[in-house]
């Protein structure tokens, strides 16, 4: 105290510790980060140091950028602190974070505090409006839209005699795998039923090949896509290949898969969108796909078997096309948006 002023001695006092660190308003590329601090020499706080981590695991996300410093200097400035864009900060993503003081000195070293105990905290998945920045860019590549009249599933024998032995004939919505993209909001959570329905250019019917298995479920469109159903945009990514994904996500209205998406997900118009279209011509419906994207469809309610048909494919299994928890490429310009990883 009083004694080092008199003597015109600067005896250094220690920087308060950081403790209680609190981590509130979490996105998928941000957060607010707050502390409590003992008053004494808190007004020679001029600077934060917040050192921040991925939490290594065994799947991390592999492009965690080795050249990012994880310390960010800040100017003190009240709390709570918002810290974004100063690193790659993905989606979805496990962190640790601490926290010291730090006072400047006149000749631009810094005098800082112990560190503060170490907190954990995960990221958010994108929001509805990163969702929408990802749409737009699909919908730029969706190119001219073709006639469709059946959703089709291709598995193994196996799983239709198990579905039809152990469920009753009905397909089961299952959890969602994590492929595609890192932050989105359907992966691990969303329950549903992946169907296709992009058809080949000269026949307007469905591709003789397929990655899933010889056997395919086809069924008319308008038993799983009609005005009773709402339509939302799952997710837009490639892997690595020339082609792109667009995940789109079909619900009957008021169902817990729609009460997910609405929550969640960007609703599309299923009369007027760039992916797949559900319209009435001379009290017919007519249906149309985007023909430069592989439409990837997830229903979200138990599927009769009865009402549709089961054959054999006569084509190849394209093991390379499948999508199982496949990554995207996150260097890719045209389905990448400029938050997270």
């Amino acid at each position: 105290g009083n004694k080092s002023q008199d003597s015109g001695i600067a005896e250094m006092e220690e920087l308060p510790v950081p403790h209680n660190i609190k981590i509130s308003n979490i996105t998928c590329d941000s957060f607010k980060i707050s502390w409590e601090m003992d008053s004494k020499s808190k007004d020679r706080i001029t600077h934060y140091f917040i050192d921040l981590n991925k939490k290594e695991n065994k799947n991390s996300n592999k492009f965690k950028h080795k050249d990012v410093p994880t310390k960010l200097v800040a100017k003190a400035v009240p709390l709570p602190m918002t810290v974004r864009g100063h690193w790659f900060l993905s989606p979805r993503t496990e962190y640790t974070v601490a926290v010291q003081t730090a006072s400047k000195q006149v000749d631009g070293d810094y005098v800082v505090s112990e560190w503060s105990e170490i907190i954990e905290f995960c990221t958010a998945d994108y929001s509805k409006v990163h969702l929408t920045q990802l749409l737009e860019k699909a919908e730029v590549i969706a190119g001219r839209m073709l006639k469709l009249s059946v959703f089709y599933r291709n598995q193994h024998k196996e799983y239709f005699d198990y579905i039809r032995e152990h469920h009753g004939n009905a397909m089961q919505p299952s959890v969602k795998d994590n492929s595609g993209s890192h932050g989105s909001p359907i992966s691990g959570k969303l329950e549903g039923i992946f169907f296709s329905c992009n058809t080949e250019f000269n026949t307007g019917k469905p591709p003789q090949d397929s990655p899933y298995g010889r056997y395919r479920f086809e069924i008319a469109a308008e038993k799983l896509f009609n005005p009773n159903t709402n339509l939302y945009f799952g997710d837009f990514y490639c892997m690595y290949t020339a082609y792109h994904y667009v995940i789109l996500v079909i619900a009957p209205v008021g169902s817990p898969g729609d009460e997910f998406c609405k929550q969640r997900l960007p609703q599309l118009n299923i009369k007027d969108n760039k992916f797949l279209t559900c319209d009435e011509e001379d009290g017919v419906m007519v249906y149309h796909h985007a023909q430069d994207v592989i439409l990837e469809v997830i229903y979200t309610d138990p599927v009769d078997l009865s009402l549709g048909t089961v054959a054999e494919i006569t084509g190849h299994q394209l093991m390379s096309l499948s999508t199982a928890n496949a990554k995207k490429d996150p260097s890719c310009k045209t389905c990448n948006i400029s938050v997270g990883r």
